[in-house]
This record gives structure tokens, sequence and C-alpha cells, in this order.
């Protein structure tokens, strides 16, 4: 891929303080809140911390990836940094089938989409971590995969991105999204909306902000002020699927609002309370196990042990949530398509291992607000800083790549409100 070069360079917009980088334990933990936030879990950070059990359970029903590199035996081989898929599917679980509306009682009901899909970069020395999410209307090619059964569908030139679970599985949304982003793939779980609730619950809930004068959601049932709120269970699960509740009430202002959820969860899985409680992080790696569905590179707790140690020392605001940017497409104003040209700026960065800024106001999305630490009130959870952690953020005279403007995004370092769609009178 043709590197691009932007012509103007700075750091992320409405990026505050770097904050002190946790020791591998804690960052195990914190990439699970990373990717979990929305797909809801990746067993990848907190089995290594459980007994060899937990995952020997999942193995015989572990994925393999089709046309993916294999793992190697030590993940800072990777010259290029190593890439992690995180799929959410929308299926139908009877007790949670309500909250989907048509989507539950029609014909699909039996089906599954992947609505959520999200590829983790983690990229080598220096160590840093950029979140990819794809937005669920985009249309996109799709290669030939294997089904189940041994049979193969055929490539289509034009569908849905989150159709591609349908065809074949987590493999085919792994060989989707591999081929749009020409990264190799080389571990993917999956994960359903419904066990977000399980998975809050196991960590007492998250801490969100709701800005403007509140958010108001008659599909997902929503209707909150606005200042601070603990999230459990089913309330997550609101949380993340709300897009009407927003200022923009689409699908990428979802994306967004989703990602403030993601920073904050981050936090709390790294803050005292979490992590000096065994018991408690037991039960979350039991959690997540039981709320997985793992390709067969992912069910060795030694290349879990291994992603946390590459990852260690990367400070909040070299962690960087973005969305894969996209055009109208001219043949439907519901959906999107790639916007390659900013994309490959994406890829190139990634590839070089450059440091990057989002450009993008988030603002304008119409899914968040960005906020003053100062004015904004606090959650309960407060981060620890880590004593033994050294500090990864680039040097200053270090080149920071911009991105283009049509890549939104936000770094784990930056606060950020719920845009919601009251107004505040007066």
């Amino acid at each position: 891929m043709t590197k691009t070069t932007p012509r103007g360079r700075r750091r992320t917009v409405a990026r505050h303080g770097a904050l002190s980088s946790p020791h591998p334990a804690t960052f195990l933990l914190k990439i699970v809140g990373i990717v979990a936030a929305v797909a809801l879990v990746s067993v990848g950070g907190v089995a290594a911390y459980a007994a060899i059990d937990l995952t020997a359970g999942v193995a015989s029903e572990a994925v393999e990836l089709e046309g993916q590199d294999a793992v190697p035996p030590d993940i800072g081989a990777i010259e290029t940094g190593v890439d992690l898929l995180v799929v959410g599917t929308d299926e139908c679980e009877p007790e949670y089938a309500y909250m989907f509306g048509e989507r539950c009682t029609g014909a699909d009901a039996e089906g599954q989409l992947n609505d959520v899909n999200m590829l983790v970069h983690i990229s080598n020395n220096p160590r840093r971590v950029t979140v990819v999410s794809f937005p669920r209307d985009l249309m996109v090619p799709i290669p030939s995969c294997t089904r189940e059964d041994g049979s193969s569908t055929g490539a289509m030139s034009k569908q849905q991105i989150n159709s591609a679970w349908s065809y074949g599985g987590l493999s085919c949304v792994a060989k989707t999204i591999s081929a749009l982003s020409e990264q190799s793939i080389p571990m993917a779980a999956k994960v359903s909306f419904g066990n977000v609730i399980n998975i809050t619950d196991a960590i007492g809930g998250v801490d969100v902000c709701i800005g403007n004068g509140g958010i108001r959601d008659r599909y997902t049932g929503i209707d909150w002020p606005a200042g601070m709120r603990n999230v459990q269970g089913m309330e997550a699960l609101q949380f993340l699927r709300t897009r009407h509740g927003l200022e923009n009430g689409s699908d990428l202002a979802r994306i967004s609002n989703q990602q403030q959820y993601m920073s904050r969860l981050a936090r709390k899985l790294v803050s005292e309370e979490v992590l000096s409680d065994f018991g408690q992080l037991y039960r979350l790696a039991v959690t997540a196990v039981d709320n997985v569905t793992l390709s067969e590179s992912l069910t060795n707790p030694v290349t879990l042990a291994q992603i946390g140690l590459a990852v260690k020392d990367v400070p909040f605001d070299q962690i960087v949530f973005v969305q894969y940017p996209v055009n109208t497409d001219p043949a439907d104003p519901n959906r999107v398509v790639p916007n390659y040209a900013a994309a490959d700026q994406l890829w190139a960065a990634l590839a070089a291992n450059e440091p990057i800024a989002v450009t993008n106001d988030p603002n304008r999305g119409g899914g968040v607000v960005t906020v003053d630490p100062s004015e904004s009130p606090a959650p309960t959870e407060t981060t620890a800083p880590d004593p033994d952690a050294t500090e990864s953020a680039p040097p200053v005279d270090e080149a920071v790549v911009q991105l283009p403007d049509s890549i939104p995004g936000t770094s784990a370092a930056d606060q950020t409100c719920s845009a919601g769609n009251l107004r505040t009178s007066g």
C-alpha cells in the first residue's frame, strides 16, 4: 500500500494530559475494556488470569479463520503489529428479544447480523493501540466464504457488511474486513449483544456521561436526564444500542457514543476497585469465557498473556478509537460506501507505526459532545496511577500523522458525553 503523507500534523482533538500506563496485568484488562465495550468482551485480557480450564471449555467450539496468517509464538515477532477482530451480533436471545422490536419478530428472527465490527490494531514498538469501528450500513464486497457444513458461498461485489456473518460466521466477517482493510486478522472473538448484561453486572456497571438535556428513546426505552449515570445490565445494553436518543440519530452517531462507553469502561477496569479484588477479577474472567466465541488462535492462555505484555506501557492518549471513513452510497442515501482514499492514509500510518491524531471535531457528529474534565461530573471510579509504569507517549519531536477530517474518532484520554436529543430550556 502506498503511504500518503498528510500535509498537516497535530495532536488529537480535545486531547488532555496523558494518563500513566498500567502494568501488564492491568493492561490486559484495559484491552478487554476497549474491545469488549461494544462487542462487549474479548476473552483476550481477563482469561489469562483465570485457570487454564476456563479456556478448555471453549477450545472445542473455536473457529478457524479462513485465509488469515497464523499467530507466531511471540507477539513481538510481528513487525507490523497484530490485529484482533471483535464482532458483536444481534441474535434474538429469548430473554432480550423484546429489545430488538421487529428484528426479532419477523422472518429473520432466527438469523444473526454482525452489527458491531471493531478491528483492534496493536502496533510494534513503540506500542500503540488503534480501534477501528466499521459502520453496520457500510456496503462492501464480501468474498467467497466457507460455511460450517464445508460448502462455499459465492463472492459478492456489494453487500451490507453486517450480513457477512450469515454467509460464514466469524471467519467470513474476518475475511471480509481483512479484504477491505488489507490487514491480516489472525485473531477474532464474537459476542452477542445480550451478553452485555452479564458483563456489566460482573464489573458493577460503567459510569457514562449524558450531555445536552438528556436522552429519550422510545425504541430502547431510555428516558434519562443529563449528568453522570452508572449503567448496569439492561441499561448498558440500552445505552449501547440507542441512536434515536442521540442528537443526530444515525448509526454513525451511535458509534461515537459507543466509543465514550469504551473509554469509560477502560478507565473502570484499570481502577483499583476492580483490579485489587482477585475474586471480582476471576468472576469477570469466568463471565467473559462464558460469553464469547473465539478463533482458535485465542484459546491459548500464553497468547493472551503475550498480548498484554505487548501493550503493557501504552498510555491512554495512544489508544485511539476511529470510525472507518465513509461516503454516502450514491445508490441509497441510507447506506454508506468506503472512502478508500481516506482509509489508505489510516492504514499507511498504522503500517508505518506512526502516531495518529484525529482532526475531525467529535461535536459535529451528533453522537457525543466534548467537555472540559474540570467542568464535567467525575465518575465514582478513579484511575489509579501505577508507580512502576513507564511513559511511552511519543517524544515531542516525533511527527504525528494528522488523519483526514473524514475519519471521526477520539482517544481514550478524551472526555466526552452523549449528545442527548433533549435540550434544556432557557
